[in-house]
């Protein structure tokens, strides 16, 4: 159970506004089929999906809140993420009759604090993951922040056919993403992460995607890696709330 509450830390704080994504199968290899759209296509045309570059220039902060459980183990719990531009980050994660987990990154410095480990300063790959989930206009940064990005064919995502683009960041490890065909929109990421306890596959699928203040979210996230599923439902979506810088710093040690 440790590790398992460990991990769940894995959770994307950047999933609702930036690429984290929904379903539950690893899908067969993709095989290209017909005359495929470029990488640069398939992202212009997700950014206008999701609202257009204007709409996305606009936001300045978010306040995501929602819940989580995780049924193999009867765990559940509360969410809560504050993000803020240009790259600050802050994921507050409460499981009933454990405690409170959190990890933040103030711009420069990535931590984390639980009830099992302490306070901890992240480093390494997990401080690159940190920077690169947390970069707030991450969207229409795809092309900069992740400098090798290549079609590899299509699939499916339950019954949806997706475009299977593979994605090599400036640092950290190869992400795949997997963009619905017609409607432009993730629904899909797959990701190894890094953590105290090791590395770990993770799979993102996005669902119910709902438009806030001119942006589609996703409301509905499910989280899939070998040891469990976590079902995460958002509630509440906020855009341009006042937050204090200081919310996002590493805490003093107790």
């Amino acid at each position: 159970m440790k590790r398992t509450l460990s991990l769940l830390l894995l959770l994307p704080v950047f999933a609702v506004a930036a690429l984290a994504q929904g379903g539950q199968q690893k899908p067969a290899d993709s095989k290209p089929a017909g005359a495929m759209p470029t990488a640069d296509q398939i992202i212009d045309k997700y950014v206008q999906a999701i609202g257009g570059k204007a709409a996305i220039e606009k936001l300045t902060s978010r306040v995501v809140k929602g819940s989580f459980e995780i049924a193999a183990f009867g765990a559940s719990g509360t969410a809560e993420i504050y993000a803020k531009a240009p790259n600050k980050n802050l994921g507050v994660f409460t499981i009933a009759g454990f405690g409170v987990f959190q990890e933040g990154f103030d711009g420069k410095v990535a931590w984390a604090q639980n009830p099992q480990e302490g306070l901890r300063e992240k480093s390494g790959a997990e401080l690159a993951t940190a920077k690169l989930e947390s970069e707030f206009f991450k969207d229409i940064k795809l092309k900069q922040l992740y400098p090798k990005i290549a079609v590899k064919g299509k699939d499916k995502v339950g019954d949806k056919e997706v475009y299977v683009v593979e994605a090599t960041p400036v640092e950290s490890s190869v992400e795949t993403w997997y963009f619905d065909t017609q409607t432009g929109l993730v629904l899909r990421q797959d990701a190894e992460r890094e953590s105290p306890q090791g590395k770990a596959n993770t799979q993102v699928f996005l669902d119910n995607y709902k438009e806030v203040d001119g942006i589609k979210v996703p409301f509905t996230i499910r989280q899939v890696s070998p040891m469990f599923t976590i079902d995460i439902k958002i509630e509440e979506v906020k855009h341009n709330v006042p937050i204090d810088d200081a919310k996002f710093n590493k805490p003093a040690a107790q």
